[in-house]
């Protein structure tokens, strides 16, 4: 009697668990579908932002221009003041004897627009290497205004009325001429690569904020790596574990999650109003970065650090090396893989960043290539927010070409990141 109850109580016991195991099943299911569910949207995301970017920048990368028949006139040129010759001049007679039935005010306005401003000073360096030239009629390929290129690409549709697009009939009827004549050919756009800033869409360029960010991430990287690696030591190897040490930890994990503007305004009252340094320099930037990147790389190295095993320390210090042999010559070789790793994102990080530079002056429209650290510059997320801000139609594909150059950048520095970590990483 007594194990006929006994079996019936393990049976309902039986079946409960069962029960209990079946929802658990059930749950288990869903929270892998709903983690399925959230890479799916990520990935749908990601593409989605790539796709538009690639989009809307991919036609920067491809510039148009026109084919001028110039008279290099000798009263015009002469070989002793060629610096002050009127090229734009030459430049609008090529395009008046191309249309003798323009005459108006408004239409030569018009179709003297039809180059870009650049023209005269391709003119000019085209005459001064080749001075022999002068005298003669020379075919010289010129860049188009960004209204021109905008409607050779397609980006300004043709059959909406006129008064609602940026070019008139009468340009669209001289594109068309070009055309016919062969005088239109879309090139690879070295400008963008070559040139700094410009308020002409067609000769704006990224090498200015690239050497800015360049020399930018030269100062954050020279302060911060050093800087971050000490730190990492003392805290993990020689600091005694106290109060005060508990007190600095948990401000240095604190300051990583610290908004970067908070970094600019102290940049700009230390740096700037403190010790007057100059604004929108790379120094300042390199500085301010500096400040931002410190908090990440000593959490790296501190990880780094922790990841040697106690044994590798414990050997050393029995065969009779010091504390500081020990750290220089065993334990810092074997975490330095991991503190390069976290340095790279930092730096990575560092590159991204716009809004403590705001801050610090560095948006300021800068035509000039710097030269160095103390000259004034912009660097590439700036360059992008400022040409973001453009209402020109040629700025749009630009800003979109340069978030396209600042993603290649972020991605090479996180693969050499990834590719470190794999080619050194020591499994224990």
């Amino acid at each position: 009697m007594n194990n006929l109850i006994q079996n019936q109580r393990t049976a309902r016991t039986m079946d409960i668990v069962n029960q209990g195991l079946a929802r658990r099943y059930r749950a288990e299911k869903r929270f892998r579908l709903y983690g399925i569910v959230a890479i799916i949207l990520s990935m749908i995301f990601l593409v989605f932002l790539f796709i538009s970017i690639s989009a809307n920048g991919y036609t920067a990368f491809q510039q148009t221009f026109v084919r001028l028949d110039i008279h290099l006139d000798p009263e015009i040129l002469d070989a002793g003041s060629l610096a002050d010759a009127n090229y734009q001049g030459l430049v609008k007679q090529s395009l008046a004897d191309m249309f003798p039935e323009v005459t108006t005010r408004r239409e030569k306005r018009q179709l003297y627009g039809m180059v870009s401003n650049g023209a005269a000073y391709q003119l000019q360096d085209y005459v001064r290497k080749n001075q022999n030239k002068i005298g003669s009629v020379i075919q010289i390929w010129v860049p188009a205004d960004d209204d021109v290129d905008m409607v050779i690409k397609g980006h300004i549709q043709r059959d909406v009325p006129e008064a609602e697009r940026r070019v008139k009939d009468n340009q669209l009827s001289w594109i068309d001429e070009f055309r016919e004549q062969g005088r239109l050919e879309k090139r690879f756009n070295t400008t963008f690569f070559t040139a700094g800033d410009s308020r002409e869409p067609e000769l704006a360029g990224i090498k200015g904020a690239v050497t800015g960010s360049f020399y930018t991430l030269i100062v954050t990287l020279l302060l911060s790596f050093p800087i971050g690696v000490a730190a990492a030591v003392y805290l993990e190897e020689f600091a005694p574990k106290n109060r005060w040490t508990d007190i600095i930890e948990v401000n240095i994990n604190n300051l990583a999650a610290v908004p970067s503007i908070v970094y600019g305004l102290l940049g700009l009252a230390v740096f700037l109003n403190f010790f007057g340094l100059p604004r929108s320099v790379p120094l300042v930037g390199g500085l301010v970065l500096t400040l931002m990147t410190l908090p990440t790389i000593i959490i790296a190295s501190r990880a780094a650090l922790k990841s040697v095993p106690p044994s590798i320390r414990e050997a050393a210090l029995g065969v009779g090396a010091s504390r500081t042999q020990m750290v220089m010559h065993h334990v810092l070789p074997l975490a330095l893989p991991g503190m390069l790793t976290g340095t790279i994102i930092g730096m990575a990080q560092a590159l991204g960043e716009t809004a403590p530079l705001l801050m610090i002056g560095m948006v300021a429209f800068i035509v000039d290539i710097p030269g160095g650290f103390t000259d004034p510059s912009t660097v590439l997320p700036v360059q992008i927010f400022l040409w973001a801000d453009s209402p020109e139609r040629a700025f749009l594909e630009k800003t979109s070409a340069a978030i396209m150059v600042l993603l290649a950048f972020l991605v090479t520095m996180n693969a050499l990141a990834v590719f470190l970590r794999k080619k050194f990483e020591r499994r224990w």
